[in-house]
């Protein structure tokens, strides 16, 4: 990946807040930076950063594409009634459990886990 002002600026933009924003929200974040940025471009930057596994796409069904710059095998809990999204930490003994039920000859590459409800705090 060749490296630009544009992609490092939005990289920067994600591992500051791990929110898991979505690309308008990272537009948003990195204009005062770059005012003369588009959502397009942040749209391609981002599209570059999940290619070369720097992020991780995060999709709900029923809302826009997120992005997780938090590599490592993890769950994610989507609170429905605020729409935030927070890494869950799962232990590997717990992730070779779920993955020992595909059947024989399976080969599980990635595991993605997501609970949905409301945090203590929105209820």
């Amino acid at each position: 990946m060749r490296n630009t002002p544009q992609r490092e600026v939005v990289y920067d933009a994600l591992l500051k807040k791990r929110d898991h924003p979505t690309a308008d929200e990272v537009f948003a974040r990195v204009k005062p930076q770059l005012p003369g940025i588009s959502l397009a471009t942040v749209y391609n930057c981002l599209e570059t950063l999940t290619q070369c596994d720097l992020v991780r796409a995060v999709n709900f069904e029923r809302g826009p594409t997120r992005y997780c710059p938090n590599l490592h095998q993890h769950a994610h809990f989507h609170d429905e009634s605020t729409g935030a999204t927070h890494d869950i930490e799962v232990p590997a003994a717990l992730i070779a459990k779920i993955k020992a039920v595909l059947p024989p000859g399976y080969e599980a590459d990635a595991l993605e886990i997501t609970f949905r409800g409301k945090l203590p705090a929105s209820r």
